[in-house]
């Protein structure tokens, strides 16, 4: 139902995101849908937790595989973030739009979960390197992913999602490790 959920959602937009579309789309009956959800909203708002959820598991494994170093640590962290925005890249924009304060409430609780990880994770290699500018190299990253998301279908960069990881975490790695005045 999801799965389908985020089907309609990424084809035809918050526009066409109607339960009679999901329904359609999982081959099941709008009352069935009905059964597991109020309304369009919680249907919409069960898709941003889906996606919140592997944002946050994506990272999660990341930072358990990688290399043990601020560099290793830095470059997972942007990378899973990216590859899970990159999935979904047509999703998160409508996912973002127009939201409810409990939405808003659950995407900053996730987002504040995977900033907690990456500064986790960098403890044993951050020497010199203190916890705000971890945080806020989190937060930047996560951000201008959100911002690719949010517009690369209408001011393309001509970089694949991996790509753009790469560049980001070089440049997070730079703002990390450059001697501060």
């Amino acid at each position: 139902m999801l799965k389908a959920a985020e089907k309609v959602l990424a084809t035809g937009g918050i526009e066409e995101f109607t339960v009679a579309a999901v329904a359609d789309h999982a081959g099941m009956s709008v009352g069935t849908i009905y059964r597991r959800f109020e309304n369009k909203e919680q249907l919409l708002h069960a898709v941003k937790a889906e996606m919140l959820d592997q944002l946050e598991t994506a990272v999660t494994q990341a930072l358990a595989e990688a290399e043990p170093s601020l560099k290793g640590v830095t470059t997972a962290f942007t990378e899973a973030v990216a590859h899970t925005f990159g999935e979904h890249n047509k999703i998160f924009p409508e996912l973002l739009s127009g939201q409810r304060a409990e939405g808003v409430e659950l995407g900053l609780r996730s987002l504040a979960k995977i900033q907690d990880a990456l500064v986790e994770a960098a403890e044993p290699y951050r020497e010199g390197v203190h916890e705000e500018a971890l945080r806020f190299a989190a937060r930047s990253i996560t951000g201008s992913c959100v911002h690719r998301a949010a517009t690369c279908q209408v001011w393309p960069d001509g970089l694949t999602w991996t790509a753009w990881a790469d560049e980001t975490a070089e440049m997070a790695l730079a703002y990390l490790t450059s001697p501060r005045i």
